[in-house]
């Protein structure tokens, strides 16, 4: 399963994420964005959890949580094309 996780604060590392979940199951990745010319961090990562059983119970366990001080904002991650596929897509690349 793949998790969306925001609100991140800066000195949050991949690390800290990787032993957050952990604790709800096994962790096949964490990708954490930074900007492309400064190289810090954007403030949010996706995670990959291998089970979609303990990335849902991760995503409620988390969801709200603090950590390194920031209040997290954890949900499953659907890119674009999943979104239209399933027939929740919104936004402005709607197809006609």
């Amino acid at each position: 399963m793949n998790i969306y996780v925001g609100n991140l604060s800066k000195t949050t590392t991949k690390e800290d994420l990787q032993k957050a979940f952990e604790k709800y199951g096994t962790v096949s990745s964490v990708k954490m964005k930074t900007d492309l010319f400064t190289r810090k961090p954007k403030g949010f990562a996706f995670v990959t959890m291998i089970s979609d059983k303990e990335g849902e119970a991760a995503i409620k366990g988390l969801n709200g949580k603090k950590l390194k001080g920031s209040v997290l904002k954890v949900s499953e991650y659907r890119s674009d094309t999943q979104a239209w596929k399933s027939g929740k897509g919104h936004g402005k690349n709607k197809p006609f």
